[in-house]
């Protein structure tokens, strides 16, 4: 049959991240800026966002063999670069030849926005947290809730590449899907990127959710005028009615370390 002949010629994982090194170095020599995805560890991400943008993105897939297939591709480096911009994420990855992959994303509907913002503004843990780019568990868990959080569903993303295979999920396309994974494990904020909205509105809905200063303590926390009196020595005058209206503590500082003195003699 003709159209087996159209297939490319099975490459090694060892070929792919040697090809994949000489494409990256003469990309980087012509002045490229690439950012490729780094997976360190067995496992292709740690964190429970991570884990839970690649449970969504099985969602997508069309044939269920590209999966698997794209997870090695992810691990062997074949991911050379990766660029998450509002509404788009472009890729290149290292197969039989050096391909591009384009994923669109639809931008996040103001209401479900909106929402998210309420919901996370009784979840911020700390302000100073977030200020400097740091998400709680809460808010990360609202974020990433699938159908309302901000994971894109499957009719809210465009998937291509310049491979020759016919499928909507590729299995470069599913090595870059799960190379977002790896790239969110290390950067959540970049979520909120792709879908070009300010993680800081949540800390404009949060503002009046937030915790005020902490309160004064409470009067089992305050010492008394005895407890001053036994840690200092001093015999601390209560009012000015205590000593004959003079004001004048009954036992000096200087009284009370010569009696201490004359103690330890």
């Amino acid at each position: 049959m003709a159209f087996y002949n159209e297939w490319r010629p099975y490459v090694s994982a060892a070929q792919r991240r040697q090809q994949a090194a000489r494409e990256t170095a003469k990309l980087k020599k012509k002045g490229q800026s690439l950012s490729p995805v780094m997976v360190e560890s067995r496992n292709i991400v740690k964190t429970f966002w991570g884990k839970a943008w690649c449970e969504n993105l099985e969602r997508y897939s069309d044939f269920e063999n590209r999966l698997p297939r794209g997870r090695t591709y992810v691990r062997n480096g074949s991911v050379i670069d990766l660029q998450i911009a509002p509404g788009e994420i472009k890729a290149l990855v290292s197969g039989s030849a050096i391909y591009k992959v384009k994923v669109k994303v639809a931008p996040v509907a103001k209401a479900r926005w909106e929402s998210i913002c309420k919901d996370c503004a009784g979840a911020i843990d700390s302000l100073v947290e977030l200020l400097q780019g740091r998400f709680s568990k809460g808010v990360m868990e609202r974020v990433c809730r699938q159908k309302t959080g901000l994971f894109p569903s499957p009719n809210e993303i465009q998937l291509s590449c310049s491979c020759p295979d016919w499928a909507d999920m590729c299995k470069h396309v599913a090595a870059v899907l799960y190379g977002i994974g790896t790239r969110l494990d290390q950067q959540p904020e970049l979520i909120f990127r792709l879908h070009n909205v300010d993680e800081k509105e949540l800390i404009a809905g949060a503002g009046t959710t937030l915790p005020q200063a902490k309160k004064a303590p409470g009067a089992s926390r305050v010492l008394e005028d005895e407890d001053l009196s036994a840690l200092f020595g001093l015999d601390i005058a209560q009012g000015a009615g205590d000593d004959g209206g003079t004001g004048k503590r009954r036992e000096s500082a200087t009284g009370a370390r010569k009696s201490r003195g004359s103690k330890k003699k």
